[in-house]
């Protein structure tokens, strides 16, 4: 027969275990946090950590975390530790988290150790940039906890993190003897994060050992830079990995099926929807909303629309997903009808952000809705108080410059509180080009080129409206110039699934292996036509 202990027999560490399982609010915290005061624990370390922990990790409450911690005369390491990692699991919070560590040093109460250390590193990113991460490096070689693999590890993701300092990051990776997956995962996400996306697939091919995180860090990472067919070609690797611990997550889902969408390859992005059903990963509202972008970017707004009503717990995102899915393919109207829907179903609770009048926005310049378009910027600004980014305005100026309005397109660029880039310059000389306003063109391509020099497509674009113009003297005067700047123009390009295989194609290229079979169907087109 197993005897049950009463309380009254149970140890005050038992007790305070007991009764913290029990407890899901913060008044339950309080009285025990009382209970424990009056019995003479208000600076027993021990209570205090258990307390401060609870109260970060279930209730998610920092401020009466840091409010128990601030009451400590003497905080242990173990307290710091506790208290740092709180606030560096959170981004809005990093400069806390440095802050803390700042006097945890300054007092002197307690040494940091190999477990501090990886958390203050991961917040000096992002509050001082390189110069936070060379102040906790000079004292983590004082303290000599430098070789630890783990502080090393933290090491080259921290260095990795700040701009311009991957060199550095690379050369403590080269100097570590024990590497580990995470270490080797850190480098390559350094490397993707500043868009070398060679030198992240060399560093891939070269490791020993790969896990998911692995394969999730470079997959990822060419989405992010614009390598859709990289990201899908390590893809198609992953799933054929003959380790059975190697399967894609939610994770590798979302990053593919937007390579799929940026790609127009639908028949692979279905493939993988029903991966989801078939391995259980939905529903995940990620998923949700990157099987609606997929299907969008792809064309099927029928099937994008059913996963979007599918979906019983629709996000922010989830609705601004939608209605950019119609904007991008001109439906202005059911954009629109999906923003009022928003709006007025109040079972979802959403309020609209900048994406979301950016989508609507674009739908009205695809639908040439110019008064719509002119009301929703003003509501934008007046009711939700959302101040206008350039992407606002350049998508007003786009839907006035289409519809011929230049007065008021100039007179909106005049009265913009930020400085005008090449998306509000572009946007005008969109629609000078729509209607023939070569002498307004003239002026906005002189700006970007104000902006951009180096660029050869904007050179290209004057030299043909001088030659529009008949001021064949200017033409030549600008041919030269690019000769001069050694300016360059971005190659338009291309894809085209064939196969389950992806075909790149860029202008004026003809490197790929059948190129005379496509110019020869093509010379036969244009025999027919």
């Amino acid at each position: 027969m197993i005897s049950v202990a009463t309380p009254i027999t149970q140890t005050l560490n038992q007790q305070v275990l007991a009764i913290l399982q029990r407890c899901n609010h913060l008044n339950h915290l309080k009285q025990l946090q009382s209970f424990l005061i009056t019995h003479g624990h208000a600076q027993t370390h021990f209570y205090n950590f258990k307390l401060l922990r609870f109260c970060t990790l279930k209730l998610s409450n920092l401020t009466y975390a840091r409010f128990i911690f601030d009451r400590l005369i003497s905080p242990n390491i173990y307290l710091y530790t506790a208290m740092i990692t709180a606030y560096a699991g959170q981004s809005d919070h990093s400069s806390l988290a440095f802050s803390l560590y700042r006097d945890m040093v300054r007092k002197g109460y307690s040494l940091p150790n190999q477990f501090i250390y990886p958390h203050v590193l991961k917040s000096c990113p992002e509050v001082l940039e390189s110069c936070g991460t060379k102040m906790v490096h000079t004292q983590i070689v004082k303290s000599g906890f430098e070789q630890h693999p783990v502080v090393k590890t933290a090491l080259v993701d921290s260095y990795s993190r700040s701009s311009g300092d991957i060199f550095v990051a690379r050369k403590l990776f080269d100097e570590m003897c024990d590497r580990n997956v995470v270490s080797w995962t850190a480098m390559i996400s350094g490397y993707t994060r500043v868009g070398d996306i060679k030198n992240a697939a060399l560093l891939f091919e070269e490791m020993p050992d790969r896990d998911v995180p692995c394969w999730n860090s470079v997959i990822a990472g060419c989405t992010q830079n614009g390598c859709f067919s990289e990201a899908i070609g390590f893809f198609r690797r992953m799933v054929m990995e003959k380790s059975l611990n190697i399967r894609p997550n939610q994770v590798t889902v979302v990053c593919v099926l937007s390579a799929c969408g940026h790609t127009g390859m639908l028949q692979l992005g279905k493939i993988i929807h029903g991966y989801v059903y078939r391995n259980g990963l939905g529903p995940d509202l990620f998923i949700w909303n990157a099987l609606v972008d997929m299907y969008g970017k792809c064309g099927n707004l029928k099937e994008a629309k059913r996963v979007f009503d599918g979906n019983s717990k629709k996000s922010l995102t989830s609705w601004n997903t939608m209605i950019n899915c119609f904007a991008l393919h001109g439906q202005s109207e059911k954009a629109i009808s999906v923003f009022e829907e928003m709006i007025h179903c109040k079972c979802y609770n959403v309020r609209p952000d900048g994406v979301t009048f950016i989508g609507l926005l674009n739908a009205c310049t695809h639908g040439g809705l110019v008064e719509k378009g002119r009301a929703y910027f003003d509501l934008m600004t007046r009711n939700y108080g959302i101040e206008p980014r350039i992407e606002h305005y350049g998508c007003l100026i786009d839907l006035l410059g289409r519809a011929g309005k230049f007065e008021e397109a100039l007179e909106v660029v005049s009265e913009m509180k930020i400085e005008p880039d090449e998306v509000v310059w572009g946007s005008l000389l969109n629609g000078c080009k729509i209607h023939g306003r070569m002498d307004l063109a003239e002026f906005a391509v002189k700006k970007l080129i104000e902006i951009d020099p180096s660029n050869g497509g904007y050179g290209i674009m004057l030299a043909n409206i001088y030659g529009e113009l008949g001021k064949w003297d200017e033409v030549r005067k600008v041919r030269k110039m690019l000769k001069e700047h050694n300016a360059y123009k971005t190659p338009g390009c291309s894809w085209i699934e064939v196969d389950k295989k992806v075909h790149q194609f860029y202008s004026v290229d003809k490197s790929h292996p059948r190129t005379e079979e496509i110019y020869d169907i093509l010379e036969s087109l244009n025999c027919l036509a």
